[in-house]
């Protein structure tokens, strides 16, 4: 019987849409036997009842996160996997970083407003784990904003293309976000316990121009143990086009010594970006190969 796994999955603890159960009832549905959700700088998805959750539903749930650092040239993700939940320098360290996200959306709140939009800051100012995609969503969702939306878009962007447009760096609203780098990152994952992995190389490829010497200087001061080989990138800025340089990637880890992990980077359906268990891909992944993926996130 063919094993389906993904060790990367959003819910609305960050900026995900399906609570943490739902996530569980969609592996289910896509026959998926293997998660992790990789919420942004929070582990709060888990608790004694989600586990429980999970085991009733015969689904391996894997703790994990997903935190957000920045270096000089872009922003990079760092996964952590089979961390210690109950580790309390972790958590602290957590919460520090999602402090630092509600000194960002209220900076940027206030450009955003000086630019006509409405955006209603006390409400996001209830999501622990405020990100940019919940600041866009307001946003964009908001019929409020609709006409100017219009009058400058042409049309109802999406919450990444304004993102892109109005939030990124050199943009109208744009803030210096405060965060971790990749080092620290790495390193409160493995005080907690966890394994180290740079999320999705694709993605800094194509989006900020990293090469791949410098991704291996970026694995290499992190000390990363691997990275996010198995991930279908969606080029936001090309038609949504997906790109799958997994053969890539599994090449590069080989070269350096590297573990690999499959993620779809799930945060709802939008017709387009994968699915849980990247079961609307097609991606090689034997039992035998996933069994090796598991096996080198459990080793000490």
């Amino acid at each position: 019987m063919e094993t389906k796994i993904d060790l990367h999955i959003h819910t609305n603890k960050s900026d995900g849409k399906l609570s943490p159960k739902e996530v569980i009832d969609e592996a289910v549905k896509n026959k998926v036997s293997i998660v992790a959700i990789a919420d942004h700088d929070t582990i709060d998805a888990y608790s004694d009842e989600i586990f429980n959750y999970a085991k009733e539903k015969n689904i391996n749930l894997i703790p994990a996160v997903e935190i957000s650092t920045k270096t000089k040239k872009c922003g990079i993700h760092v996964l952590g996997y089979n961390i210690d939940l109950n580790n309390e320098d972790f958590r602290n360290d957590l919460f520090k970083l999602r402090n630092a996200r509600h000194d960002y959306l209220h900076n940027v709140a206030e450009k955003i407003s000086a630019l006509g939009y409405i955006i209603d800051v006390e409400s996001l100012d209830k999501i622990d784990a405020v990100t940019k995609a919940h600041i866009a969503s307001n946003v964009v969702d908001n019929p409020l904003n609709e006409k100017l939306l219009k009058e400058r878009f042409g049309y109802i962007p999406s919450r990444g293309e304004y993102i892109e447009t109005i939030m990124n760096e050199g943009c109208p609203a744009y803030v210096e976000k405060k965060t971790a780098t990749p080092s620290l990152a790495a390193d409160m994952i493995r005080k907690a316990g966890g394994k180290v992995v740079l999320a999705h190389p694709v993605a800094y490829t194509y989006e900020d121009g990293l090469t791949e010497d410098e991704i291996l200087n970026l694995v290499n001061e992190m000390k990363a143990d691997g990275i996010e080989a198995n991930y279908i990138y969606v080029q936001r800025s090309n038609n949504n086009k997906k790109i799958d340089d997994t053969k890539k990637w599994i090449k590069f880890a080989d070269e350096h010594n590297l573990i690999t992990t499959i993620g779809s980077d799930f945060h709802n359906d939008d017709g387009i970006s994968p699915l849980i268990g990247l079961v609307n891909e097609e991606l090689d992944l034997t039992n035998s190969y996933i069994n090796q993926v598991l096996n080198n996130l459990n080793s000490n």
